[in-house]
């Protein structure tokens, strides 16, 4: 056993003062390789034929830094290329990808990834997502249920009292007034953060969600940030939770695969990641309300996309956009469904 660590080691010590001393004709940061330095493969021009990588490698700063603007321009050569027609003709770009033109665009995949991650940025940064923002709208819209039912019953006690005063049947206002008052009191237990829920104080929610219940009223700046975090990790879980819908709008059609409508899908899903940066910078430049016309660019785009991509005619794309806008939201309620409960049960 000695003869063969005594060998193992030779062979370690000499990997890493190779990968630290260049040899000889190295000195100079330039290797003068006869055989690609990643497949060993025999070498006959600038590219190594069997892996693709170049056959010269610069160990120099100035190289270090070459290969990184390269990789930047490459990047945003094929950005520039992939984004206008992802806007105005997501159909001919989804074609001439499935078509096999990978090298002019940037792959659905790593664009999804890219959008995702520049979405939660963006969002974040112009505090879209900062825990009071996530958890004061449904705050200021139970405290305006509180104003609408608080002045309803104040209508109801009115008109009782008159109908009281001219001898009326006030059974019926009393019914509405007792109902009005437990619904004042229940939104107060939950602005209060007592009651999360309707019923006895949850004695009569399931278990399985009473955890869930008590982390959002424990902390629910903390519990909003885990959701956060868990949508970002879990964005990947869009994919495969909208392609089932896909083969539902095309379940004859045996000329797509499932291969087709990912790549569908994840284009679209780009897309609909970079209308919610556009959402999120105009709102924080102040322009909310424009921001909110964007919501009904996806059912125009989803129509091209369609159309385009599955070579439909009109109607037909018509009918399929109205199906995927349904799917959609229900595909965007079980992904939400999915982080909500991840993160708050962490």
């Amino acid at each position: 056993m000695g003869g063969f660590d005594a060998i193992g080691d030779a062979v370690t010590g000499g990997l890493v003062a190779r990968a630290v001393e260049p040899e000889a004709g190295e000195a100079d940061g330039h290797t003068h390789e006869k055989s690609c330095l990643n497949c060993k493969t025999p070498l006959t021009g600038p590219y190594c034929w069997a892996c693709g990588q170049k056959a010269h490698v610069h160990r120099t700063v100035g190289g270090f830094f070459q290969d990184f603007v390269q990789g930047l321009f490459n990047f945003e050569g094929k950005i520039w290329r992939t984004l206008p027609m992802l806007a105005w003709c997501p159909g001919i770009l989804t074609r001439r990808y499935i078509a096999g033109e990978r090298a002019r665009f940037i792959s659905p995949v790593a664009l999804y990834l890219f959008t995702v991650f520049a979405t939660f940025a963006v969002l974040n940064l112009t505090g879209q997502l900062s825990p009071s923002k996530s958890t004061g709208f449904p705050k200021q819209g139970l405290e305006a249920g509180m104003a609408d039912s608080k002045a309803q019953l104040a209508k109801l006690e009115a008109e009782r009292k008159a109908d009281a005063a001219a001898g009326k049947n006030v059974a019926s206002l009393d019914r509405r007034i007792a109902k009005s008052k437990e619904d004042i009191s229940e939104i107060e237990g939950v602005l209060n953060g007592k009651i999360m829920s309707a019923g006895n104080d949850n004695k009569d929610a399931p278990r399985w969600i009473k955890p869930f219940i008590k982390n959002v009223q424990d902390n629910p700046q903390l519990v909003s940030m885990k959701v956060q975090d868990a949508a970002s990790k879990f964005s990947w879980l869009l994919i495969p939770i909208s392609l089932p819908f896909m083969w539902l709008l095309f379940p004859l059609r045996r000329r797509y695969n499932t291969y087709d409508h990912a790549v569908f899908v994840t284009y679209s899903l780009s897309f609909m990641m970079m209308l919610m940066i556009a959402g999120g910078v105009i709102a924080a430049v102040g322009l909310g309300g424009f921001a909110g016309l964007l919501f009904f660019v996806p059912p125009f785009h989803m129509y091209r996309h369609l159309k385009g991509a599955y070579e439909l005619g009109r109607l037909s794309a018509i009918m399929r956009t109205m199906a995927l806008v349904t799917f959609a939201f229900i595909a965007a309620g079980l992904f939400v469904s999915a982080v909500v409960a991840i993160g708050a049960m962490n």
